[in-house]
């Protein structure tokens, strides 16, 4: 099973000894969490336009009530982590990750490799800091999702904010804002590469002509676009978001809680919202219901995540 185009292929990496146990100096909980009544809720589509990701058939789950970020974390947030818990990513530890081919920085081309689709390399020394490879960072970003950061990074910066990683149904809830049948956070307008531009895509002939209609070659502030009627910024492009269950084609009678998921054997984790790479041509999976996949030591420069919390 291949990922699609814009997500690259998974690349085989050497076997990471294991980390030692890091320190848990959590973090108070953000003051801007949105707190969500939960309830019956429609996960999925019953028309959908990429059969093969397995958004269908449409099924109802009963969501238990939760709060959640209204931003993904930024590089701002990830560097305070790493700040106190001296924590390296998977990326940094790989020593390489995976790079859009128009955006490497051009001290980091030489020596960098294709990886699956041509427009996706190899990048020796990118990672979080320096999301394009050497020669980029993310000085001027610090407001931006932080990218490059794997599923089990992901999940470790959660655990020391004392929050976690949400579930699909959840993740969906929150997008549509309680909507049933809600095709993005705005609405049912699709977005164009002229006039409407509700969130950071691709505007353009991918992968060679990005016209920036909406002011974006990459990543946007986390807190860019207007927000959804849960006050939500970005539950559609700018970066994929990691969720906690593992990706699987065959739905799910329930939605599953967080803490199930380290008993699940797979090491391909979903991801939810689509990314400034996406564009209706070839990745049309910039909708509530769309989903693809990474395995869970892959980062790249158009994956981050935003936390949910169990409401106590």
């Amino acid at each position: 099973m291949a990922p699609p185009a814009c997500c690259p292929e998974p690349a085989k990496r050497a076997v990471l000894p294991s980390r030692p146990a890091m320190a848990t100096a959590k973090q108070p909980r953000p003051d801007r969490l949105v707190r969500l009544p939960g309830g019956r809720f429609r996960v999925g589509t019953d028309s959908s336009p990429l059969p093969q990701d397995g958004e269908a058939p449409a099924r109802m789950v009963d969501i238990q009530p939760f709060s959640i970020d209204p931003l993904a974390v930024t590089n701002a947030a990830f560097a305070a982590f790493v700040a106190a818990t001296g924590y390296r990513s998977e990326a940094e530890r790989y020593g390489w990750s995976l790079v859009f081919r128009s955006a490497i920085a051009r001290p980091a081309w030489q020596g960098s490799s294709s990886q699956g689709p041509t427009w996706w390399r190899r990048v020796e020394g990118a990672c979080w800091r320096a999301p394009e490879g050497p020669g980029s960072d993310v000085a001027a970003r610090a407001d931006h999702p932080v990218v490059q950061v794997s599923w089990h990074d992901a999940t470790a910066f959660a655990t020391w904010a004392g929050g976690r990683l949400p579930s699909e149904a959840e993740w969906e809830y929150a997008a549509a804002a309680g909507r049933t049948g809600a095709r993005f956070p705005w609405g049912a307008r699709e977005p164009d590469d002229t006039g409407f531009q509700p969130c950071n895509i691709w505007q353009g002939r991918f992968p060679t002509d990005n016209t920036l209609a909406d002011g974006y070659a990459g990543t946007a502030p986390a807190d860019a676009f207007e927000p959804n009627g849960f006050g939500l910024h970005n539950m559609a492009g700018n970066v994929w978001e990691w969720n906690v269950e593992p990706f699987r084609i065959r739905p799910r009678a329930r939605a599953p809680r967080a803490r199930d998921a380290t008993a699940w054997a797979s090491n391909a984790r979903l991801l939810k919202g689509g990314s400034f790479l996406c564009h209706r041509s070839y990745c049309y999976r910039y909708r509530i219901a769309a989903r693809t996949w990474a395995d869970s030591d892959s980062a790249t420069a158009h994956v981050g995540f935003r936390l949910a919390f169990d409401l106590v």
